[in-house]
């Protein structure tokens, strides 16, 4: 099978699990190169992504870049990186050959789908049906938005970002609740791109009961403390999909220890 999509990251990222299961459910071949958010500053940013030596990394200086958004201090990107993606951040993903960049994690994902013949992973061709998961999904965006800037925000939390975070969550699931009640999937008859994106994105989420804690130090309560209670049709979802093999290679023992 030939590579479809390549994928340049910090690793594990659940964001990135969006597409290799999509590709594993769609017979889609999916490469990822990547380390450790920690390592990516020895790591030459670009399709042919590489890790670098000291004496590499002094000959490339010209690639330096000021790092943004969780990372700090320098990273070296080349001008094809940015030139691909624009706003210089991670998952990168790429087409076959490099020439066309993708970003934003639901943006990668679609592009696996695409490269599908299991049409009912993205609407199976029809256009309403496409747009109907593309609406989820945007929905889904916004959420993990806020809880990106929750978890920087985590160890200097304050009533504004706490509660808009606890806003989008109750937001959000609650248009997933309202969506499982009709039917055994998010959007249709048939397990969608928006499922993916749902279990992996709410199962990043839940991983702030690990930081309870740092959490209740400041005052505050783990927003998902009652997840499993609030939103019953979602939890049973969340659990069914994540036990799926297409799933559990990529995401084994993440939520151990985090649901009831």
């Amino acid at each position: 099978m030939s590579e479809k999509i390549r994928i340049f990251s910090y690793l594990p990222n659940p964001r990135v699990w969006k597409s290799l299961i999509t590709g594993r459910l769609g017979d889609v071949k999916v490469k990822v190169l990547g380390d450790k958010p920690k390592n990516l500053v020895d790591w030459l940013w670009d399709f042919d992504a590489e890790k670098l030596s000291d004496l590499e990394l002094d000959d490339i200086k010209h690639f330096e870049r000021q790092g943004k958004r969780g990372f700090e201090g320098s990273l070296y990107k080349t001008d094809n990186f940015l030139a691909k993606h624009p706003f210089g951040t991670v998952p990168a993903g790429f087409n076959n050959d490099g020439s066309i960049g993708i970003f934003e994690s639901n943006s990668i994902m679609r592009a696996v789908a695409r490269s599908s013949t299991n049409t009912t992973l993205y609407g199976d061709n029809d256009p309403y049906s496409q747009s109907r998961i593309d609406s989820f999904l945007d929905a889904n965006l916004v959420f993990s938005r806020e809880f990106q800037v929750y978890v920087l925000e985590l160890k200097s939390l304050n009533d504004q970002f706490y509660n808009r975070m606890k806003a989008a969550y109750s937001f959000y699931m609650g248009g997933i609740e309202n969506a499982l009640s009709t039917g055994q999937f998010i959007s249709g008859q048939y397990l969608t791109i928006a499922d993916v994106s749902f279990v992996c994105d709410v199962a990043q989420f839940l991983r702030e009961r690990d930081r309870q804690t740092i959490i209740n130090e400041q005052g505050y309560e783990i927003i998902s403390k009652n997840f499993e209670e609030d939103f019953p049709k979602s939890h049973k979802h969340l659990i069914n999909l994540y036990n799926k093999h297409e799933f559990q290679e990529f995401m084994q023992g993440y939520l151990e220890g985090v649901l009831n």
